[in-house]
């Protein structure tokens, strides 16, 4: 079964009324392989005022000083009927003693800004590298059924070096050791062929306790090389908005 973005304002119409999170950041401990063993850190913060949004996702390997690879990622956009719309993606990789290198993607109406000069339409509810996650959590949100073992959901994703539409499949209910204890959660896994030298693809774990927040992330660009995150606490997340005179 598939569920594909374009429906999502429809079947939200029917879902209890939405609120999005506050201020939220979530921190995770990283261990992979690159060239070796490694471990770092990432941070993942959403803000949202009015009908705007941004997230930032920052990964680092070693330091956060002074790491040997580190990268970081925004997505800027509003928030509507259909989730998050992307209307500028940035993204940072700094590796030691290299120049740091930046692109962007530019959602501009009908079309899609790639790095380079390169152009691709727009699709519905396309999104980016660093808003996808917040998206499948608004979905979850708005369409708890679609997690469901066996179920597929389609996300257009425009990435800095095309433009297609990934699917990924609800493979696992898993219950996950974390530092604050066991937390049951679902297992998304991409249904895409790794490839050397091209777009990394990720398996999340979400969790229904915590607002079907991204628990894990295993980010992998081929068989040997790959980091892997893991919650490290509890979501900090800020206040309601007091009133202006309180």
């Amino acid at each position: 079964a598939a569920a594909a973005p374009e429906s999502a304002a429809s079947a939200a119409a029917s879902a209890p009324a939405f609120e999005w999170p506050p201020s939220t950041r979530l921190s995770y401990k990283l261990h992979g392989n690159y060239r070796g063993e490694v471990v770092g850190a990432a941070q993942v913060e959403w803000v949202h005022v009015g009908t705007r949004y941004q997230v930032h996702l920052d990964v680092w390997v070693g330091a956060q000083a002074a790491p040997l690879v580190g990268r970081r990622m925004t997505s800027d956009g509003e928030v509507g009927p259909q989730g998050l719309t992307p209307k500028l993606y940035d993204e940072e990789t700094r590796v030691l003693f290299s120049q740091l290198r930046r692109r962007s993607i530019v959602f501009d109406g009908e079309r899609v800004l790639l790095p380079g000069g390169k152009q691709a339409p727009q699709l519905d509810g396309m999104q980016d590298a660093a808003s996808q996650f917040v998206q499948l959590t608004w979905l979850f949100t708005t369409q708890p059924q679609l997690l469901r073992v066996g179920q597929r959901i389609e996300i257009p994703l425009a990435l800095p070096t095309n433009v297609d539409r990934w699917s990924y499949e609800v493979v696992d209910e898993e219950t996950l050791a974390t530092p604050f204890g066991p937390l049951p959660t679902y297992h998304l896994k991409p249904r895409r062929e790794l490839r050397s030298n091209r777009d990394l693809v990720a398996d999340a774990w979400f969790a229904p306790s915590l607002q079907y927040l991204p628990v894990r992330l295993l980010i992998r660009q081929d068989e040997a090389t790959y980091v892997d995150l893991m919650l490290e606490r509890l979501p900090q997340q800020a206040l309601a908005a007091a009133p202006a005179d309180a």
